[in-house]
C-alpha cells in the first residue's frame, strides 16, 4: 500500500509518514521543502519506504509526474498555508492558492492517475463563530462560520474537494482537524500560528516563564493522535459519512500542559497575566473554541486518541531530547543529539 501526501514535510504530514511507515507502508512526500535531516534519520529506521518529491502544490504538471512515476492507492492533502493577521493583509491571493486550488489541483490528479481512496485534511477553523460559547461541534449540525482567510479557505477547499469527488467518482472522505500539536511541529515559513502548548515548551526550554493570556481550555489534539485517526478513515473502506470531526474527544487547560512542563523543567515558571500585562503565549482569539465532537469518527472507524495532556508533554519531551530540538539543561536527563 502506498499514499501520496501533499504538505509531507508538514509536521501533521511528517508524523502521518511516521505512522504509516511504521505500519510497513510505503509513502510519498511532496512538498515544496525537502524532508528535513532529522526526519530522513527518523526514517531510515522504519520498515516502510519514504519517496520524496519536491514541488509545489499549485503545479499541477508537477503533481501528475510524481503521480504518474508512483502510482499511489490513496492521497491525502495537507499542503495548507496556516496564516496570521498579518499574511492576510500581505498575501491573501497566496493563502487561496495553496489552500484551494492545491487541493483542486491534487485531486483532479488522483482522477487522472486512478487513485482510489482520497483524504482531504480541512481544519475545524470552518466552525468559527459557532466554536463561541457552544457546547459542542458537530459535523452536520453545526454552521461553518470561518472568521480568518485560512478557516474560509478551508471551508471552500471542502466544498471544490467533494464536488470534483462526486464529478470524477472519487472515493474521499473529509478530516476537519482539531487543534494539533508534538513532534515536528515548527516554523516552516507557511505556519503562523505555532500552537500554544509548543510556544510553552519553548519557554521552559529556554528557561523563560511563560505569562499566558488566560488559563485556555481546548480540545487539544497531539499529533500521533492526528496521525492514528488519519489511518483509521483511510482504513475503513466506504465510510457512511462523507465529513468526520478528528480531534481529541476531551478538554485540557494550559495550567495542566504548563504543570507537566515544570515536571519534567524544574526551573520553568508561568502564571495567568495580570490587568494590561504583556504576555508571550498567544491564543490567536480572545475566546476558547468549544470542544469538536468525535462520536461519528469513533463509531466508524473505532478511532480513541491515547494521548491526555501529561502523556503528550512526556512523549514530546523525550522526542524533542532525541531529536536535538530542545537546548541542553542542566536537568535533561540525557544530552540534546545533533
Amino acid at each position: 500500500m502506498s499514499t501520496f501526501i501533499t504538505g509531507a514535510c508538514g509536521f501533521v504530514g511528517l508524523s502521518l509518514a511516521e505512522h504509516l511507515m511504521w505500519r510497513g507502508e510505503d509513502v510519498i512526500g511532496f512538498d515544496r521543502a525537502p524532508l528535513p535531516p532529522a526526519a530522513s534519520k527518523a526514517f531510515d529506521g522504519l520498515s516502510g519506504r519514504f519517496s520524496m518529491v519536491v514541488g509545489d502544490v499549485r503545479d499541477a504538471d508537477a503533481l501528475r509526474q510524481a503521480m504518474a512515476l508512483h502510482r499511489p492507492q490513496r492521497l491525502v492533502t495537507l499542503a495548507a498555508i496556516t496564516a496570521d493577521a498579518k499574511r492576510e493583509r500581505a498575501t491573501p491571493g497566496a493563502i487561496f492558492d495553496v489552500n484551494v486550488g492545491g487541493v483542486i489541483a491534487a485531486l483532479t490528479t488522483a482522477a487522472d492517475c486512478s487513485v482510489t481512496r482520497v483524504l482531504h485534511a480541512s481544519s475545524g477553523s470552518v466552525y468559527g463563530m459557532s466554536g463561541n460559547g457552544a457546547t459542542a461541534l458537530h459535523e452536520d449540525s453545526t454552521p461553518l462560520r470561518p472568521e480568518g482567510l485560512y478557516g474560509i479557505s478551508k471551508q471552500a477547499a471542502e466544498g471544490a474537494a467533494l464536488r470534483l469527488a462526486a464529478l470524477h467518482g472519487l472515493d474521499l472522505v473529509v478530516g476537519r482537524l482539531g487543534t494539533c500539536f508534538g513532534p515536528w511541529e515548527a516554523d516552516t515559513g507557511v505556519r503562523d500560528t505555532l500552537s500554544a502548548p509548543l510556544q510553552a515548551l519553548r519557554l521552559a526550554e529556554r528557561g523563560e516563564t511563560a505569562v499566558l493570556p488566560r488559563d485556555s481550555r481546548r480540545d487539544w489534539l497531539y499529533v500521533r493522535d492526528v496521525a492514528a485517526a488519519i489511518s483509521a478513515l483511510l482504513d475503513r473502506p466506504r465510510l457512511p459519512h462523507a465529513v468526520y470531526n478528528v480531534a481529541a474527544g476531551f478538554l485540557g487547560s494550559m495550567s495542566t500542559w504548563c504543570d507537566a512542563l515544570a515536571a519534567q523543567h524544574p526551573d520553568f515558571a508561568w502564571r495567568l497575566a495580570r490587568a494590561g500585562e504583556p504576555t508571550n503565549v498567544d491564543y490567536y482569539a480572545p475566546y476558547d473554541r468549544a470542544p469538536m465532537d468525535i462520536a461519528r469518527l469513533r463509531a466508524d472507524t473505532g478511532f480513541a486518541p491515547r494521548f491526555d495532556l501529561d502523556a503528550a508533554a512526556k512523549d514530546f519531551l523525550a522526542w524533542r531530547e532525541r531529536h536535538g530540538a530542545a537546548p541542553r539543561t542542566a536537568h535533561s536527563a540525557s544530552p540534546a543529539h545533533a
